[in-house]
């Protein structure tokens, strides 16, 4: 029979596995059990009493019964789609791809509502957070032809460099004294010029007339006069233009998207250069598609490289073969397409703001828009704007037609990412918002606080405006990994990709919301200053938010601190001893590693870079490059005593400030020659691979690097995603406790904490950790390493060697973390690979597979770190037989249940 102390245990259910693979090497055994006892309690080996395993037969059928009714209501639904508003059958067709359709205009569940036509203001107020609707509000201001002719002349006249693909472009009756005066001018100087007459709201090429003489055009109508463009690219001897499609997913922020196919619209006679006859033929002046399949010239034909109506991919492909520069053309006819869209923003971003006025700031929006551009190309395949349609045909006379078409919608509801989970986001979030706003604190006149207590208030606020920013740029970092993974036929223009470009443009929105909404919207243009005045990273913020958080404190946030939070782990080592024991004491490491960010004595490190100077060393001249603070060295005590007799008794002040000069230089070189030392110890660091010797481990980090592209993603995954943040925080600690070690023996010092060089150090530890362990992983890339930043806004000067010190200390970081993975690993069964790229030299005797892949052995820290010289060259250290290993580690399972 099982003794008393067998109760507790035996009724003790399994734990459940270690998603994360580390093991449960916290859980310390519960005093007075046997380790009998324990392995009975971790095996299982029991038997329950059978009233714990008898069950009446009915309760075993309402049970089931209840779980069969939870999966039927667990079915995931559909989302719907409302197209009744279109006629055309291809948005049918592709919108029941993506769910089913409905015809219910107030239908709450329905996520997406698609018109032919502008739809009003009040139907963009009256959707849910979740919902979507094909137009924005006041995207007239640029597809009215009258309304573009305005508006582009402002800015035209603001920047008539940036704004020189638009044809001069006059408004009829207002501006009909101006053009006549340019006509008689052109006149004069005998010069012919061809102009084109629109309808100012036309649409379809209905009402478009070529004149010749300007006193034959007349005055009494509303419409718009434009320079004719007499000299056009033509293919095979057509005038053509592009319809070319533009998807704008957000205008808070601003996000467009052009389509990398589209219709090329050729006219139905061979182009001549206008004149007095054949003004009138506008078959071969006009290339809209109503008026020219009104010809019998007309042709239509399944291949899209014959017939008057062709892909921009056929015309991509005949540039080419002509030596044609084609990416050249494309670029700037999306520089056409941003600059154009920049005039219409101001006005679509403060309707838009009007219409949804609770909307939070660069959320997702309810608003998206199709836009079909018309573009002409001239002789010199220089692209001039046409017209903005709102409402593209999506008629599908013929193959390309659907084939264009149903590509375009497709693509763009895949951006457009719906799905149900945005149905409870956004009730939620409104919910949130009302109860906030319900039992919000009242506000407190600024009279009745104190000054301190008005400082914490301002802290607070700036607290309050950084965590906003903060998630702003964290879902548009998500927004965009999104969009890059499913982005389909699309070309994201805006914004664009390099900094160049995204700075002119960011100058030209600026001027356009100061240009379009002078004297009203004073808020909207305060908010608009704060987005175009300065990206904020969100390594940035996080800093920021940091120096709040030392201000609330009552610290000051000019020197380099660590975080409060931020565990110390102290080593066991004696500072006095001469030999390096590094005992750490801490069971959860996990798997990383990292490539050097200075020189390393291994080869073929993909994504490491050489060690230089960091660039902001030079940022300061040499005058401001002493630290803030000193260690309590010999020097400084010799240099304080000197001070203190100095001022007691009289002297000259030169002599006063020569010695001071000595003493402090006499310091700063005793603290630079120890901060040398240091780099020397840390650069004789590395990371061991618990039983192997220090090459086979090298060997291991050479091989993980030569196979970077397959080890990237699950390295990835380990430390992005399995591991929370505590034991994130012990893999760093790993090389803290051991750098304390070495701070500790190199300064002769008990106290690290008040040392410059530690606290710099500790900076670096934090960064690594900041944003859920994306610090760490940014020292993979190729770009650089955004730990740098930390400095760039410190009052304090660091040195190229104490630069150096951190890259060091960031390397043995990343080589610790491919360790541990490396090791969690092999210790899974999962190491194979790698053994047979290592090759059949090297034995991995200290590993074994696991029965249960989530339960990994941890290495000892200890073993994790050597000191280059310790030990014999190709003499491997002794080591402890694997199963007294892992039963300290876990100490409540046997040997073989491992």
């Amino acid at each position: 029979m099982p003794s008393a102390t067998d109760g507790p245990i035996a009724h003790r259910p399994p734990r459940p596995p270690d998603p994360d693979g580390l093991g449960d090497s916290l859980v310390l055994p519960k005093s007075g059990a046997s380790s009998v006892e324990q392995l009975a309690g971790a095996t299982g080996t029991y038997s329950k009493p059978s009233s714990a395993i008898s069950l009446d037969k009915e309760v075993e059928d309402k049970l089931r019964a209840l779980s069969q009714r939870k999966k039927v209501k667990r079915k995931k639904s559909q989302i719907l789609l409302n197209v009744t508003l279109t006629k055309y059958s291809v948005v049918r067709l592709v919108a029941e791809q993506f769910g089913a359709l409905t015809g219910k205009d107030d239908d709450p569940n329905c996520f997406l509502f698609w018109s032919d036509s502008a739809v009003p203001v009040e139907k963009i107020a009256e959707l849910k957070s979740y919902q979507k609707i094909n137009h924005f509000p006041a995207m007239g201001e640029i597809c009215r032809k009258d309304a573009l002719a305005r508006n582009m002349a402002r800015m035209i006249r603001a920047h008539p460099d940036a704004y020189s693909f638009v044809p001069k472009t006059w408004i009829f009756p207002s501006e009909y004294s101006i053009f006549q005066n340019y006509a008689r001018d052109i006149k004069r100087k005998r010069k012919h010029r061809t102009f084109i007459v629109k309808p100012a709201n036309g649409a379809m090429g209905h009402g478009i007339t070529l004149y010749r003489s300007h006193e034959k055009i007349p005055l009494n109508e509303h419409m718009i006069v434009q320079e004719y463009v007499d000299k056009p690219f033509l293919l095979d001897g057509y005038k053509f233009d592009l319809r070319v499609y533009v998807l704008m997913t957000s205008c808070d922020p601003l996000r467009l998207f052009l389509y990398h196919d589209g219709l090329v619209r050729m006219g139905t006679e061979r182009y001549v250069m206008p004149n007095d006859n054949n003004v009138d033929q506008l078959f071969m002046h006009l290339t809209n598609y109503s008026i020219n399949k009104k010809n019998d010239n007309f042709e239509r034909s399944e291949d899209v490289s014959t017939g008057h109506k062709r892909s921009i991919k056929y015309l991509n492909d005949y540039l080419r073969k002509n030596d044609h520069d084609v990416n050249s053309v494309w670029n700037r006819i999306a520089d056409l397409l941003v600059k154009t869209l920049i005039v219409a923003e101001p006005h679509i971003f403060h309707a838009y703001r009007m219409c949804r006025p609770g909307q939070i700031p660069g959320s997702d929006g309810v608003c998206f828009e199709i836009l079909g551009f018309d573009i002409l190309l001239d002789r010199k395949l220089r692209p001039w704007l046409i017209e903005i349609n709102r409402a593209p045909s999506f008629g599908t006379d013929e193959k390309i037609d659907f084939d264009i078409k149903s590509g375009l919608i497709h693509d763009s509801f895949k951006l457009l990412n719906m799905k149900q989970s945005d149905k409870r986001r956004g009730l939620a979030a409104q919910k949130a918002e009302s109860q906030r706003r319900l039992f919000g604190q009242a506000k407190r006149s600024d009279t009745d606080l104190t000054d301190l207590d008005k400082k914490r208030k301002s802290i607070e606020k700036r607290k309050q405006e950084l965590k906003e920013k903060l998630a702003q740029v964290r879902r548009e970092n998500a927004r965009e990994d999104y969009e890059n993974r499913n982005i389909g036929n699309f070309r994201r223009i805006y914004p664009p990709p390099d900094k160049f470009t995204a700075e002119k443009y960011d100058t030209l929105m600026s001027d356009a919301f100061h240009l379009f909404l002078s004297g009203r919207a004073s808020t909207l243009k305060r908010d608009i200053s704060k987005i175009f005045g300065g990206n904020l990273k969100e390594d940035e913020i996080l800093d920021q938010l940091q120096q709040c958080d030392l201000e609330g404190r009552g610290k000051s946030a000019k020197g380099p601190r660590p975080l409060a939070s931020m565990p110390s782990v102290v080593a066991d080592e004696d500072p006095e001893t001469d030999g390096m024991t590094y005992d750490i004491h801490e069971d959860d490491a996990t798997p990383s590693e990292l490539n050097s960010s200075t020189s390393s004595t291994r080869v073929s490190r993909p994504l490491g870079r050489a060690t230089q100077p960091s660039p902001m060393l030079k940022q300061r001249p040499q005058s401001a490059q002493r630290p803030m603070s000193r260690p309590m060295s010999a020097a400084k005590n010799a240099y304080t005593t000197h001070r203190s007799r100095s001022l007691t008794r009289p002297a000259s002040s030169a002599m006063q400030n020569e010695e001071e000069a000595k003493a402090h230089a006499a310091a700063r070189e005793r603290e630079d020659e120890l901060t040398r030392r240091t780099l020397c110890a840390l650069n004789e660091m590395r990371i061991k691979f618990p039983g192997k010797t220090d090459e086979e481990a090298g060997w291991i980090l050479d091989q993980i690097n030569d196979n970077w592209k397959y080890h990237k993603p699950r390295i990835a995954s380990y430390w992005l995603v399995k591991l929370d943040s505590i034991k994130r925080r012990k893999v760093i600690d790993i090389v803290r406790s051991n750098v304390r070690a070495v701070l500790q023996r190199t300064w002769r010092s008990s106290d690290v904490d008040s040392l410059r060089l530690y606290r710099i150090f500790n900076r670096v530890f934090n960064r690594l950790l900041w944003s859920h362990g994306q610090g760490l992983w940014n020292c993979f890339s190729t770009s650089g390493n955004s730990w740098e930043t930390i400095f760039s806004k410190s009052s304090d000067v660091i040195t190229p060697p104490e630069m150096s010190c951190c890259r060091r200390i960031v390397k043995l970081c990343r080589d610790c973390l491919l360790i541990v993975y490396q090791f969690a690993a092999e210790a899974k069964g999962q190491g194979a690979s790698l053994s047979a790229s290592i090759g059949e030299g090297v034995t991995h005797s200290n590993t074994r597979t696991t029965p249960n892949p989530s339960k990994t052995p941890i290495p000892h820290r200890s073993t994790l770190f050597s000191r280059t010289g310790t030990m014999s060259p190709g003499v491997a250290p002794p080591m402890t037989p694997l199963s007294q290993r892992m039963s300290r580690i876990y100490k409540s399972r046997s040997f073989d249940e491992l």
